[in-house]
Protein backbone atom coordinates (compact mmCIF):
# COMPACT_ATOMS: atom_id res chain seq x y z
CA UNK A 1 0.00 0.00 0.00
CA UNK A 2 0.89 3.51 -1.07
CA UNK A 3 1.35 5.98 1.48
CA UNK A 4 1.95 9.90 1.70
CA UNK A 5 5.46 10.51 3.48
CA UNK A 6 6.13 14.29 4.62
CA UNK A 7 9.96 14.81 5.38
CA UNK A 8 11.42 17.66 7.95
CA UNK A 9 15.13 17.60 7.90
CA UNK A 10 16.83 19.88 10.83
CA UNK A 11 20.55 21.38 11.48
CA UNK A 12 23.12 20.88 8.69
CA UNK A 13 23.35 20.37 5.26
CA UNK A 14 24.89 17.26 5.62
CA UNK A 15 21.72 16.17 7.51
CA UNK A 16 19.82 17.22 4.92
CA UNK A 17 21.63 15.34 2.31
CA UNK A 18 20.38 12.10 4.81
CA UNK A 19 17.13 13.24 4.45
CA UNK A 20 17.06 13.43 0.83
CA UNK A 21 18.43 9.65 0.79
CA UNK A 22 15.32 8.69 2.71
CA UNK A 23 13.14 10.74 0.49
CA UNK A 24 14.30 8.77 -2.38
CA UNK A 25 14.23 5.76 -1.05
CA UNK A 26 10.98 6.02 -0.39
CA UNK A 27 9.78 7.74 -3.41
CA UNK A 28 11.09 4.35 -5.18
CA UNK A 29 9.30 2.24 -2.97
CA UNK A 30 6.14 3.84 -4.49
CA UNK A 31 5.30 6.31 -1.71
CA UNK A 32 4.35 10.14 -2.23
CA UNK A 33 6.43 12.19 -0.52
CA UNK A 34 6.07 15.62 0.24
CA UNK A 35 7.24 18.60 2.80
CA UNK A 36 3.96 19.51 4.38
CA UNK A 37 3.25 17.36 6.93
CA UNK A 38 -0.60 18.22 7.02
CA UNK A 39 -2.47 15.44 5.86
CA UNK A 40 0.37 12.97 5.56
CA UNK A 41 0.27 9.44 7.01
CA UNK A 42 3.74 9.94 8.85
CA UNK A 43 6.18 12.92 9.62
CA UNK A 44 9.78 11.65 9.22
CA UNK A 45 11.57 14.41 11.51
CA UNK A 46 14.99 13.78 10.80
CA UNK A 47 16.86 15.77 13.67
CA UNK A 48 20.26 17.36 14.81
CA UNK A 49 21.20 16.79 18.87
CA UNK A 50 24.31 18.78 18.56
CA UNK A 51 24.04 21.35 20.93
CA UNK A 52 21.76 22.47 23.33
CA UNK A 53 19.90 24.99 20.80
CA UNK A 54 19.74 21.92 17.97
CA UNK A 55 18.09 20.16 20.97
CA UNK A 56 15.75 22.81 21.82
CA UNK A 57 14.73 23.09 17.82
CA UNK A 58 13.78 19.25 17.30
CA UNK A 59 12.14 18.87 20.27
CA UNK A 60 9.64 21.34 19.45
CA UNK A 61 8.93 20.20 15.98
CA UNK A 62 8.19 17.00 17.99
CA UNK A 63 5.62 18.99 20.27
CA UNK A 64 4.50 20.79 16.59
CA UNK A 65 3.43 17.44 14.87
CA UNK A 66 2.37 16.00 17.86
CA UNK A 67 -0.21 18.52 17.99
CA UNK A 68 -1.22 17.76 13.99
CA UNK A 69 -1.58 14.09 15.55
CA UNK A 70 -3.87 15.18 18.22
CA UNK A 71 -5.82 17.00 15.95
CA UNK A 72 -6.14 14.09 13.05
CA UNK A 73 -4.22 15.87 10.48
CA UNK A 74 -1.09 12.94 10.91
CA UNK A 75 -1.28 9.47 11.82
CA UNK A 76 2.01 8.69 12.51
CA UNK A 77 5.60 10.49 13.72
CA UNK A 78 8.85 8.69 12.67
CA UNK A 79 12.11 10.76 14.75
CA UNK A 80 15.69 9.98 12.69
CA UNK A 81 18.85 11.20 12.90
CA UNK A 82 20.78 12.47 15.64
CA UNK A 83 18.99 13.40 18.48
CA UNK A 84 17.26 9.68 18.23
CA UNK A 85 20.95 8.59 17.91
CA UNK A 86 21.84 10.19 21.10
CA UNK A 87 18.39 10.41 23.26
CA UNK A 88 16.61 7.31 22.63
CA UNK A 89 15.91 6.69 26.10
CA UNK A 90 14.56 10.08 27.04
CA UNK A 91 12.53 10.21 24.42
CA UNK A 92 10.66 6.93 24.80
CA UNK A 93 9.96 8.06 28.26
CA UNK A 94 9.55 11.75 27.63
CA UNK A 95 7.78 12.05 24.09
CA UNK A 96 5.09 9.07 23.94
CA UNK A 97 4.00 10.82 20.64
CA UNK A 98 6.54 9.70 18.71
CA UNK A 99 5.72 6.53 17.32
CA UNK A 100 9.26 4.96 16.38
CA UNK A 101 13.00 5.72 16.14
CA UNK A 102 15.61 5.74 13.21
CA UNK A 103 19.43 5.93 14.57
CA UNK A 104 22.09 7.41 12.51
CA UNK A 105 22.92 4.90 11.06
CA UNK A 106 19.56 3.34 9.86
CA UNK A 107 18.24 5.73 7.22
CA UNK A 108 18.13 3.00 4.82
CA UNK A 109 15.77 1.17 7.12
CA UNK A 110 13.34 4.45 6.32
CA UNK A 111 11.04 2.16 4.34
CA UNK A 112 10.70 -0.97 6.11
CA UNK A 113 9.96 1.43 9.49
CA UNK A 114 7.21 3.55 7.61
CA UNK A 115 5.47 0.51 6.57
CA UNK A 116 5.76 -1.03 10.08
CA UNK A 117 4.37 2.12 11.82
CA UNK A 118 1.13 2.18 9.05
CA UNK A 119 0.62 -1.71 10.31
CA UNK A 120 0.47 -0.10 14.07
CA UNK A 121 3.99 -1.52 15.21
CA UNK A 122 6.53 0.99 17.17
CA UNK A 123 9.76 0.53 15.20
CA UNK A 124 13.43 1.01 16.39
CA UNK A 125 16.58 0.77 13.87
CA UNK A 126 19.93 1.53 15.33
CA UNK A 127 22.61 0.02 13.26
CA UNK A 128 25.98 0.24 12.87
CA UNK A 129 27.25 3.95 13.43
CA UNK A 130 30.28 3.19 11.78
CA UNK A 131 29.11 1.89 8.39
CA UNK A 132 26.28 4.17 7.11
CA UNK A 133 25.51 3.65 3.32
CA UNK A 134 26.57 6.72 1.66
CA UNK A 135 26.37 6.18 -2.58
CA UNK A 136 22.44 5.72 -2.77
CA UNK A 137 19.66 7.59 -4.34
CA UNK A 138 19.32 11.24 -3.44
CA UNK A 139 16.14 13.23 -4.11
CA UNK A 140 17.99 16.82 -4.60
CA UNK A 141 15.87 19.03 -2.40
CA UNK A 142 17.95 22.88 -2.80
CA UNK A 143 16.95 24.88 -6.15
CA UNK A 144 17.96 22.99 -9.31
CA UNK A 145 20.80 25.51 -9.48
CA UNK A 146 23.02 24.42 -6.58
CA UNK A 147 23.39 21.07 -4.66
CA UNK A 148 25.70 19.27 -1.75
CA UNK A 149 27.98 16.56 -2.66
CA UNK A 150 28.78 14.71 0.72
CA UNK A 151 32.16 13.22 0.44
CA UNK A 152 32.53 11.80 3.77
CA UNK A 153 30.68 10.26 6.89
CA UNK A 154 31.41 11.19 10.55
CA UNK A 155 34.33 12.42 12.20
CA UNK A 156 37.56 10.90 14.03
CA UNK A 157 39.18 14.45 14.97
CA UNK A 158 37.84 13.70 18.89
CA UNK A 159 38.03 17.69 19.83
CA UNK A 160 37.48 17.85 23.56
CA UNK A 161 33.73 19.85 22.91
CA UNK A 162 32.45 18.03 20.40
CA UNK A 163 29.56 14.83 20.55
CA UNK A 164 29.68 14.42 16.79
CA UNK A 165 31.64 11.11 16.75
CA UNK A 166 29.76 9.36 19.02
CA UNK A 167 27.00 10.26 17.02
CA UNK A 168 27.97 9.97 13.35
CA UNK A 169 30.86 7.13 13.45
CA UNK A 170 34.57 7.67 12.81
CA UNK A 171 35.50 9.12 9.89
CA UNK A 172 34.12 7.42 6.23
CA UNK A 173 35.20 8.79 3.27
CA UNK A 174 33.16 8.08 0.30
CA UNK A 175 34.88 6.39 -2.62
CA UNK A 176 36.25 8.90 -5.48
CA UNK A 177 33.65 6.43 -8.24
CA UNK A 178 30.82 6.95 -6.45
CA UNK A 179 31.46 10.57 -5.52
CA UNK A 180 32.23 11.75 -9.56
CA UNK A 181 28.92 9.12 -10.60
CA UNK A 182 26.86 11.46 -8.33
CA UNK A 183 28.65 14.79 -9.36
CA UNK A 184 28.41 13.67 -12.69
CA UNK A 185 24.43 13.46 -12.24
CA UNK A 186 24.42 16.96 -10.59
CA UNK A 187 25.79 18.34 -13.63
CA UNK A 188 23.85 16.99 -15.90
CA UNK A 189 20.82 17.97 -14.04
CA UNK A 190 22.02 21.82 -14.29
CA UNK A 191 23.44 22.60 -10.69
CA UNK A 192 25.50 25.03 -11.43
CA UNK A 193 26.92 25.23 -7.77
CA UNK A 194 28.67 22.07 -5.87
CA UNK A 195 29.04 22.67 -2.38
CA UNK A 196 31.57 19.98 -1.33
CA UNK A 197 30.79 18.96 2.63
CA UNK A 198 31.25 16.57 4.95
CA UNK A 199 32.26 16.85 8.78
CA UNK A 200 35.97 17.63 7.49
CA UNK A 201 36.88 17.47 3.92
CA UNK A 202 40.22 17.65 4.45
CA UNK A 203 41.03 14.37 5.67
CA UNK A 204 39.01 13.05 2.60
CA UNK A 205 40.27 9.83 1.05
CA UNK A 206 43.07 9.34 3.71
CA UNK A 207 41.06 6.11 5.26
CA UNK A 208 40.73 4.49 1.53
CA UNK A 209 42.53 1.59 0.72
CA UNK A 210 43.50 3.38 -3.02
CA UNK A 211 44.78 6.46 -0.65
CA UNK A 212 43.12 9.74 -2.50
CA UNK A 213 43.00 13.03 -1.58
CA UNK A 214 40.60 16.02 -1.41
CA UNK A 215 42.85 17.83 -4.07
CA UNK A 216 42.51 15.32 -6.64
CA UNK A 217 38.63 14.72 -5.83
CA UNK A 218 38.73 18.66 -6.69
CA UNK A 219 40.51 18.19 -9.81
CA UNK A 220 37.83 15.52 -11.46
CA UNK A 221 34.93 17.81 -10.09
CA UNK A 222 36.51 20.60 -12.00
CA UNK A 223 36.24 18.57 -15.24
CA UNK A 224 32.50 18.67 -15.15
CA UNK A 225 29.77 21.42 -15.95
CA UNK A 226 29.69 23.37 -12.68
CA UNK A 227 30.36 27.05 -12.79
CA UNK A 228 31.41 27.46 -8.83
CA UNK A 229 32.44 24.91 -6.81
CA UNK A 230 32.59 25.63 -3.19
CA UNK A 231 34.22 23.67 0.00
CA UNK A 232 33.22 23.37 3.26
CA UNK A 233 34.88 22.48 5.94
CA UNK A 234 38.70 22.40 6.14
CA UNK A 235 40.54 21.75 9.12
CA UNK A 236 43.67 23.95 9.13
CA UNK A 237 46.17 21.59 10.15
CA UNK A 238 45.05 19.40 7.16
CA UNK A 239 45.53 21.68 4.14
CA UNK A 240 48.06 20.83 2.49
CA UNK A 241 50.35 23.22 -0.67
CA UNK A 242 48.91 20.89 -2.49
CA UNK A 243 45.57 21.59 -2.01
CA UNK A 244 46.05 25.81 -1.85
CA UNK A 245 47.46 25.25 -4.74
CA UNK A 246 44.81 23.29 -6.66
CA UNK A 247 42.21 26.07 -5.45
CA UNK A 248 44.64 29.03 -6.20
CA UNK A 249 44.80 27.47 -10.04
CA UNK A 250 41.17 26.03 -10.82
CA UNK A 251 38.99 28.81 -11.95
CA UNK A 252 36.10 26.89 -10.87
CA UNK A 253 37.04 26.63 -7.31
CA UNK A 254 35.47 29.50 -5.20
CA UNK A 255 38.51 31.52 -3.01
CA UNK A 256 36.00 31.22 -0.25
CA UNK A 257 37.18 28.69 2.17
CA UNK A 258 35.35 27.75 5.84
CA UNK A 259 38.28 27.26 8.14
CA UNK A 260 36.58 26.06 11.55
CA UNK A 261 39.75 27.03 13.89
CA UNK A 262 37.34 27.61 17.30
CA UNK A 263 39.51 29.75 19.34
CA UNK A 264 43.71 31.44 18.52
CA UNK A 265 44.93 30.90 22.41
CA UNK A 266 47.33 27.91 22.47
CA UNK A 267 45.79 27.01 25.76
CA UNK A 268 42.28 26.55 25.17
CA UNK A 269 43.40 25.11 21.50
CA UNK A 270 45.29 22.48 23.11
CA UNK A 271 42.32 21.95 25.92
CA UNK A 272 40.11 22.29 22.96
CA UNK A 273 42.52 18.52 21.05
CA UNK A 274 42.70 21.13 18.52
CA UNK A 275 46.43 20.31 16.71
CA UNK A 276 47.41 24.17 15.76
CA UNK A 277 48.70 26.69 17.49
CA UNK A 278 48.23 30.78 17.49
CA UNK A 279 51.40 30.94 14.98
CA UNK A 280 50.72 27.99 12.78
CA UNK A 281 46.98 29.07 11.96
CA UNK A 282 48.29 32.89 11.12
CA UNK A 283 50.98 31.75 9.20
CA UNK A 284 48.53 29.65 7.16
CA UNK A 285 46.21 32.41 6.78
CA UNK A 286 49.22 34.32 5.67
CA UNK A 287 50.35 31.48 2.64
CA UNK A 288 46.90 31.44 1.44
CA UNK A 289 46.15 35.35 1.41
CA UNK A 290 49.48 35.24 -0.61
CA UNK A 291 48.08 32.60 -2.66
CA UNK A 292 44.86 34.06 -3.50
CA UNK A 293 44.80 37.98 -2.93
CA UNK A 294 41.19 37.80 -3.19
CA UNK A 295 40.70 35.12 -0.42
CA UNK A 296 37.35 35.26 1.81
CA UNK A 297 38.00 32.99 4.85
CA UNK A 298 35.30 32.38 7.48
CA UNK A 299 35.77 30.49 10.64
CA UNK A 300 33.70 29.16 13.55
CA UNK A 301 34.89 30.14 17.40
CA UNK A 302 33.65 29.11 20.25
CA UNK A 303 33.56 31.35 23.47
CA UNK A 304 33.79 29.88 27.46
CA UNK A 305 35.60 26.66 26.85
CA UNK A 306 36.42 25.93 30.93
CA UNK A 307 39.18 27.41 31.17
CA UNK A 308 39.10 30.73 29.23
CA UNK A 309 39.66 34.27 31.00
CA UNK A 310 39.69 37.37 30.35
CA UNK A 311 43.09 37.32 29.09
CA UNK A 312 42.44 34.63 26.85
CA UNK A 313 39.74 36.34 25.90
CA UNK A 314 41.40 39.40 24.77
CA UNK A 315 43.60 37.21 22.69
CA UNK A 316 41.18 36.00 20.68
CA UNK A 317 39.47 39.87 20.23
CA UNK A 318 43.14 40.94 19.47
CA UNK A 319 43.23 38.17 16.63
CA UNK A 320 39.97 38.96 14.91
CA UNK A 321 40.68 42.63 15.15
CA UNK A 322 44.51 41.76 13.43
CA UNK A 323 43.27 39.01 11.16
CA UNK A 324 39.92 40.75 9.70
CA UNK A 325 38.76 37.12 8.75
CA UNK A 326 35.52 38.00 6.21
CA UNK A 327 33.22 35.53 8.03
CA UNK A 328 32.91 34.41 11.66
CA UNK A 329 30.22 32.58 13.10
CA UNK A 330 30.49 32.58 16.82
CA UNK A 331 29.03 30.09 19.20
CA UNK A 332 28.51 29.87 23.48
CA UNK A 333 30.45 26.80 24.62
CA UNK A 334 27.61 24.41 25.81
CA UNK A 335 28.99 21.80 27.89
CA UNK A 336 27.31 18.77 25.61
CA UNK A 337 27.30 15.14 28.37
CA UNK A 338 29.71 12.66 27.30
CA UNK A 339 32.19 15.05 25.96
CA UNK A 340 35.49 15.71 27.36
CA UNK A 341 34.98 19.83 27.87
CA UNK A 342 31.55 19.27 29.78
CA UNK A 343 33.39 17.52 32.43
CA UNK A 344 36.55 20.18 32.91
CA UNK A 345 37.51 22.39 35.77
CA UNK A 346 36.93 25.89 35.71
CA UNK A 347 33.77 26.13 33.39
CA UNK A 348 32.90 29.40 32.64
CA UNK A 349 29.86 31.30 33.95
CA UNK A 350 27.21 30.84 31.15
CA UNK A 351 26.31 34.66 31.28
CA UNK A 352 29.92 35.41 31.05
CA UNK A 353 30.25 33.43 27.84
CA UNK A 354 27.16 34.95 26.86
CA UNK A 355 28.16 38.05 26.91
CA UNK A 356 32.10 37.25 25.35
CA UNK A 357 29.58 36.03 22.46
CA UNK A 358 27.97 39.55 21.88
CA UNK A 359 31.52 40.97 21.99
CA UNK A 360 32.80 39.36 19.62
CA UNK A 361 29.99 39.24 17.03
CA UNK A 362 29.78 43.21 17.59
CA UNK A 363 33.20 43.03 16.92
CA UNK A 364 33.01 41.39 13.94
CA UNK A 365 30.29 43.37 12.36
CA UNK A 366 32.37 46.36 12.08
CA UNK A 367 35.13 43.71 10.30
CA UNK A 368 32.33 42.63 7.84
CA UNK A 369 31.06 46.68 7.33
CA UNK A 370 35.10 47.37 6.58
CA UNK A 371 34.82 44.49 3.82
CA UNK A 372 31.60 45.83 2.52
CA UNK A 373 32.70 49.44 2.24
CA UNK A 374 35.48 47.70 0.31
CA UNK A 375 33.57 46.39 -2.36
CA UNK A 376 31.62 49.44 -3.17
CA UNK A 377 32.54 50.49 -6.87
CA UNK A 378 33.41 46.78 -7.73
CA UNK A 379 31.97 44.80 -10.05
CA UNK A 380 31.05 40.83 -8.82
CA UNK A 381 29.92 37.83 -10.52
CA UNK A 382 26.55 37.30 -8.90
CA UNK A 383 24.21 33.82 -8.83
CA UNK A 384 21.11 35.32 -8.84
CA UNK A 385 18.62 33.33 -6.58
CA UNK A 386 15.35 34.83 -8.09
CA UNK A 387 13.13 38.27 -7.16
CA UNK A 388 12.97 39.19 -4.05
CA UNK A 389 8.75 40.47 -3.35
CA UNK A 390 9.89 42.43 -0.13
CA UNK A 391 12.62 44.71 -1.57
CA UNK A 392 11.36 45.03 -4.80
CA UNK A 393 15.07 43.61 -6.07
CA UNK A 394 16.58 40.91 -7.30
CA UNK A 395 18.41 38.90 -4.99
CA UNK A 396 21.71 36.40 -5.33
CA UNK A 397 25.30 35.63 -4.06
CA UNK A 398 29.02 36.72 -4.68
CA UNK A 399 31.48 33.56 -4.37
CA UNK A 400 31.97 35.29 -0.85
CA UNK A 401 28.18 33.86 0.22
CA UNK A 402 27.61 30.39 1.38
CA UNK A 403 24.19 29.28 1.16
CA UNK A 404 21.87 30.71 3.99
CA UNK A 405 24.89 31.33 6.42
CA UNK A 406 26.64 34.88 4.74
CA UNK A 407 24.41 38.02 3.07
CA UNK A 408 23.16 38.28 -0.30
CA UNK A 409 23.02 40.88 -3.11
CA UNK A 410 20.18 42.93 -4.07
CA UNK A 411 20.32 44.30 -7.40
CA UNK A 412 18.35 45.87 -9.95
CA UNK A 413 18.17 44.94 -13.48
CA UNK A 414 16.46 46.33 -16.94
CA UNK A 415 15.44 42.62 -17.79
CA UNK A 416 14.24 39.60 -16.69
CA UNK A 417 16.72 37.64 -14.67
CA UNK A 418 16.20 34.10 -13.95
CA UNK A 419 16.63 32.23 -10.80
CA UNK A 420 20.54 30.35 -11.47
CA UNK A 421 21.53 32.67 -13.78
CA UNK A 422 24.95 34.60 -13.27
CA UNK A 423 25.32 38.12 -13.69
CA UNK A 424 27.75 41.23 -13.23
CA UNK A 425 26.38 43.24 -10.71
CA UNK A 426 27.99 46.88 -9.64
CA UNK A 427 28.23 47.03 -6.03
CA UNK A 428 26.72 50.82 -5.29
CA UNK A 429 25.73 50.32 -1.62
CA UNK A 430 25.19 48.39 1.69
CA UNK A 431 21.65 48.07 3.35
CA UNK A 432 21.50 46.58 6.23
CA UNK A 433 24.51 43.65 5.75
CA UNK A 434 23.30 43.00 2.37
CA UNK A 435 25.06 44.44 -0.56
CA UNK A 436 22.94 46.82 -3.08
CA UNK A 437 23.82 46.96 -6.83
CA UNK A 438 22.75 47.10 -10.05
CA UNK A 439 23.30 44.70 -13.18
CA UNK A 440 26.43 46.19 -15.22
CA UNK A 441 24.82 45.81 -18.61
Amino acid sequence: MAYKIAFISLGCAKNLVNTEQMMALCRAAGHTVTGDPEGADVAVLNTCGFIESAKSEAIDNILELAGLKQAGKLKKLLVAGCLSQRYPDDIRAELPEVDGLLGTGSYTDVVRAVEELMAGERPEYFSDIHRTYEDGVRLVTTPPYTAYLKIAEGCSNGCAFCIIPKLRGKYRSRSMEALLVEAKKLAGSGVKELIVIAQDITRYGLDLPEKTSLAQLVKELCRLDFHWIRLHYLYPEAITDELIEVIASEPKVLHYLDIPIQHCNDGILKAMRRRNTRAELEELFDKLRAAMPDVVLRTSLICGLPGEGEGEFEELCHFLREQKLQRVGVFQFSPEEGTLAAGMENQVDPDTAARRVELVVDLQSRIMDGYNEERLGTVMEVLCEGFDGETGCYAGRTYADSVEIDGRVLFTAAGLVPAGAFVNVRITGVSDGDLTGEIEE
